[in-house]
């Protein structure tokens, strides 16, 4: 993704914004799981908006809070120093569980601006 994604056109002539696709998985619970959550579980956020939980599964309600501020930033260019490019863990705030997420990028959507608020 480069910085100047927000400036790109599709052939049409649309402008477009390229946003990654993001995988948000469970990467280990150190206390107990409350919530029924177990290693592996995820959910992905694609299409700036769009969030997919495989069919069976769930994920919890005030673990995917506790994401929500980070994913619009993670899901654009950001420069190699800032820290959120570096950093991709977040916990869930049940003190109980103390499970660990990793937040992927899976590759990037081209999506017209126009369709985005």
């Amino acid at each position: 993704m480069s910085d100047a994604a927000d400036d790109a056109s599709a052939p049409d002539g649309q402008d477009v914004t390229e946003l990654a696709d993001l995988r948000v998985v469970v990467e280990r619970i150190e206390g107990r799981s409350v919530c029924g959550m177990a290693v592996g579980d995820y959910l992905e956020v694609t299409r700036s908006s769009q969030v997919r939980i495989p069919e069976g599964r769930h994920f919890c309600l005030y673990a995917l809070a506790s994401l929500l501020p980070l994913l619009p930033a993670k899901q654009r260019a950001l420069a190699p120093g800032d820290w959120l490019a570096q950093d991709c863990h977040v916990a869930c705030p049940d003190p109980e569980e103390r499970l660990v997420m990793r937040i992927e990028r899976l590759g990037t959507s081209r999506i017209p601006t126009s369709e985005l608020t």
